[in-house]
């Protein structure tokens, strides 16, 4: 299936008649303002600090930190330039998990004691950067996201799953293999809870000002969310269901009084896809027998429904239904709790919706829709929240796939209220100074711009470091370059290698 590439929209005409071809609609600003009266120049009171504009780094797992936990020279790089890109609130800058069998990887940061002085080097690196770059980091908001890898946990090898999960999930267990014995007691829930407030006070002497209590991508506390069938303190009703919210934000507040709390939030989910006959994504239909084998009802779900497993899913599994989301606010407001990133999906079964992209991992599949339909998707989720909740802070993603028509969404997104923050992920990766040249109406260096051929996926797919291969000579040149190649020649993504190659012979990305 072929999509109109972003780079050969060449002017804003072209642009938002596209949109109209595809029937969607998006805030365009057709001139980008820039200097202090900018919209996305304008400070911001984030209830923990002033931050000075509105622009903020997303979280990333690099795959590259240290078998102990700790981050290695790569980590340390990375953070360095989040520092240097001029967004004034990082957003966790890396996923970190609170005990080692909650790491994603053998390489996933750990918050622990031995840690400690590792974190603390991140973070001032990322300072110090800023510093050198633009002077003032009074405006600087720095945070650390917290997390337990849950049903996608592998502490110990790269390539083998050690799944802790919330309850029996038909499609997920069968799709990743799950033992039946993979369910986490609700005393061993309890016991994380604890592991989080440790964490939370490791952050804080670390010297971050805030920790993201995650809730999103499928990990464990997004995964408590859909906790429809699970029995106990923890599942069936939503009060169950955002129990642990609740005691970790208790524990984080005793453990780390005064410490700032933030949580990045899958707004809504849908189905697991998979790669249909032709590579393109459809959605991974079960019989009726798989659906109910080794799952336990209860009265608070919809049994009727294709797919009663997904937050903020109207039982379809293809849509959204914000009514539950829309509680899960007021329960953050109810906790004092104003930072809010929102997002949507996860990366390991329905990527489409979490990150919109050309082209796929290798263990992806091609996407269904035009990936502006997802950009447009999650942008409309966080206005339609925040209009219903006004007094939170809501940060926006999913705007990497813009490209050069970024700022121009951007803009308009800020100055109408549809969010408050820009939050850019893959971006950062290959064109961390975008921030600063928008910010000084620089023009954009096209070259540079991420084109989402999703190697910084591919790469940790297949036990690799993260980075962008592609556009940033470092990981260019980087021994792995050679394996992601060949890892890329093997997919089951026909047609992948080719295209992108295709894709960056023209100098000019058009």
């Amino acid at each position: 299936m072929s999509y109109t590439r972003i780079a050969a929209l060449r002017s804003a005409e072209q642009f938002c008649r596209h949109l109209a071809v595809l029937g969607i609609s998006l805030p365009f600003d057709e001139e980008v303002m820039h200097g202090p009266n900018a919209p996305l120049a304008q400070p911001l009171d984030t209830g923990i600090r002033v931050i000075g504009n509105r622009f903020a780094v997303l979280p990333m797992e690099g795959w590259d930190g240290e078998s102990d936990g700790n981050p290695s020279d790569l980590t340390l790089r990375r953070w360095q330039r989040f520092g240097a890109s001029g967004a004034k609130l990082i957003w966790g800058g890396e996923a970190v998990a609170v005990r080692h069998d909650g790491r994603a990887n053998p390489n996933q940061l750990v918050a622990s004691q031995r840690t400690l002085a590792g974190l603390a080097k991140l973070r001032e690196a990322l300072v110090c950067e800023h510093a050198k770059q633009f002077g003032r980091t009074s405006d600087l908001l720095v945070g650390l996201q917290l997390t337990h890898s849950g049903r996608f946990a592998r502490p110990n090898d790269k390539h083998r799953l050690e799944p802790k999960t919330a309850y029996r999930h038909p499609w997920l267990d069968r799709k990743f293999n799950v033992p039946e014995d993979a369910v986490m007691s609700d005393d061993d829930i309890s016991r994380l809870v604890e592991d989080f407030g440790r964490a939370a006070a490791i952050a804080q002497r670390a010297g971050f000002e805030f920790v993201d209590i995650k809730h999103c991508h499928g990990y464990f506390g997004h995964e408590l969310l859909s906790a429809f069938t699970r029995p106990g303190r923890y599942g069936g009703s939503f009060e169950n269901r955002t129990r642990f919210l609740r005691e970790v934000v208790a524990a984080v507040r005793a453990s780390a009084p005064g410490l700032g709390i933030g949580v990045r939030l899958s707004a809504f989910d849908w189905m697991p896809f998979r790669p249909g006959p032709d590579g393109i994504g459809e959605p991974d239909v079960l019989s009726g027998a798989e659906q109910t084998n080794g799952h336990m009802p209860s009265h608070s779900v919809n049994l009727a429904a294709n797919y009663p497993y997904a937050f903020g899913g109207d039982g379809t599994g293809m849509g959204i239904d914000l009514a539950e989301p829309k509680r899960f606010l007021d329960l953050l407001a109810e906790l004092e709790i104003k930072l809010v990133c929102l997002t949507a999906g996860s990366p390991y079964y329905n990527p489409h919706i979490q990150r919109p992209a050309l082209f796929p991992p290798s263990d992806g599949y091609q996407p269904p829709e035009d990936p502006l339909v997802g950009v447009a998707r999650q942008i409309h989720v966080a206005a339609e929240l925040k209009r219903y909740r006004p007094d939170l802070i809501i940060v926006g993603t999913g705007y990497s796939y813009l490209q050069e028509w970024l700022p121009n969404v951007a803009q308009a997104v800020v100055s109408q209220g549809w969010a408050d923050v820009v939050g850019l992920g893959r971006m950062m990766l290959a064109y961390p100074d975008i921030v600063a040249d928008i910010l000084a109406g620089r023009p954009l260096q096209r070259k540079r711009l991420c084109r989402t051929f999703s190697d910084c996926t591919t790469g940790p797919r297949n036990g690799l470091i993260s980075g962008c291969y592609p556009l940033d000579d470092f990981y260019r040149h980087h021994p792995h370059r050679v394996l992601l190649e060949q890892a890329k020649r093997e997919s089951r993504i026909s047609g992948v290698e080719f295209d992108i190659r295709q894709f960056q012979a023209d100098k000019d990305g058009s």
